[in-house]
């Protein structure tokens, strides 16, 4: 049977010991509409509340709800309960204290989503052994995750997906992990050993389709698009220095995006992956369509990610292109085509720059 996480926005005047009452009354009548509530998170600072239930479907879980106290989740998402446990760090109800009838549960759900990539493109595309370099950069991270309380969700042999209950250990550890980073980099390969990390924070169910997306997302964009190695949120700043009596984040080591930035961010990102393969997209339709001048969005732009327009439209493109080589979804010409380039002469030119191979060779090097 699937298992759901609702959400639900609660009340000023709710507290969490009223959230226990109501996930008892949920318990008590689950079984008429073929549900089990495995646990819940209550957050009585950001007034949030989130249910894990096994379910038939979504109706049963609003019906159960409706009938037990009669709050209504405002969205319910299909989740896997070992991606919840990774990110939440359990799945079922944590031990009551002794001498009380009431497990009140004050628990938030908000985390921390660190994502950690290194690398170039094409090398975190290609990397399938564990070389040397990277056996030192895992061992240095995965070290320094222990430290600090960092769980991890997902990894591979270039990235990581980590999930922090505190801000300060997140923003520590990336810090050490960006500081450590130029220990395990062989000093004759260091365009092709890169890093970039990303931070920010939420909760695991908004108005998307997946535990976390809207945090892991910007994380990841950050990540990838902002030209400094270590990016927080806006939140995640704010956040670190409320916990740490006001100590300024150190702007050397760190860019911080403001709220403004990350609008822009995310307006550039959805627009650019709806649109990007449309043979007549360009930078003249780029800039209208997001509502700015040609000038202004490259001074957003440079900005953030010390591209022009043209630049960054182009590398995303050849970054997709590389994706379909590699997956052999197509020849040359039909993937310099299906990804934008309106000759595949041009796509060639421009993926020996970016990359230092031809298509043509990269295809004849990776076709078994």
């Amino acid at each position: 049977m699937p298992i759901y996480m609702d959400r639900h926005d609660i009340p000023k005047e709710i507290t969490a010991e009223h959230v226990a009452e109501m996930h008892q009354a949920d318990l008590k009548i689950q079984h008429l509409y073929g549900c089990k509530g495995m646990t819940y998170w209550c957050d009585e600072n950001r007034k949030t509340a989130f249910c894990l239930i096994e379910a038939p479907n979504k109706k049963a879980i609003q019906e159960m709800h409706n009938h037990a106290h009669g709050e209504f989740p405002h969205s319910i998402i299909e989740v896997n309960e070992k991606i919840v446990e990774s990110f939440l760090g359990r799945i079922e109800d944590p031990e009551k204290a002794q001498n009380t009838k009431l497990n009140i549960i004050n628990d938030p759900a908000f985390r921390v989503i660190m994502v950690i990539e290194t690398s170039d493109y094409l090398n975190r595309l290609e990397s399938n052994q564990y070389n040397i370099f990277t056996q030192k950069f895992h061992y240095s991270v995965l070290k320094t995750l222990k430290q600090f309380k960092g769980r991890i969700v997902k990894k591979d042999n270039n990235s990581y997906l980590v999930s922090f209950i505190s801000v300060s250990d997140a923003v520590l550890c990336a810090l050490k992990v960006q500081f450590k980073f130029k220990y395990v980099t062989p000093k004759f390969d260091p365009i092709n050993r890169q890093l970039k990390i990303g931070l920010s924070s939420g909760v695991p169910v908004t108005d998307k389709d997946n535990i976390f997306e809207e945090a892991t997302t910007l994380a990841t964009r950050m990540c990838e698009v902002i030209k400094e190695q270590l990016v927080i949120s806006a939140e995640v700043k704010d956040l670190y220095e409320s916990e740490n009596r006001n100590v300024n984040i150190n702007t050397d080591l760190i860019r911080s995006l403001r709220p403004s930035e990350e609008k822009f961010l995310t307006h550039l990102m959805d627009f650019t992956e709806f649109n990007w393969n449309k043979l007549n997209f360009n930078v003249d339709n780029f800039s209208k369509e997001l509502g700015y001048s040609k000038s202004q969005l490259y001074r957003k732009l440079m900005n953030l990610t010390g591209k022009s327009a043209n630049s960054f439209l182009r590398e995303f493109r050849l970054h997709k292109a590389l994706n379909l080589l590699h997956k052999q979804q197509g020849n040359i010409s039909e993937i310099a085509y299906e990804t934008g380039f309106n000759s595949p002469t041009y796509f060639s030119k421009c993926f020996m720059n970016k990359y230092g191979i031809l298509p043509s060779k990269y295809m004849q090097q990776h076709i078994i």
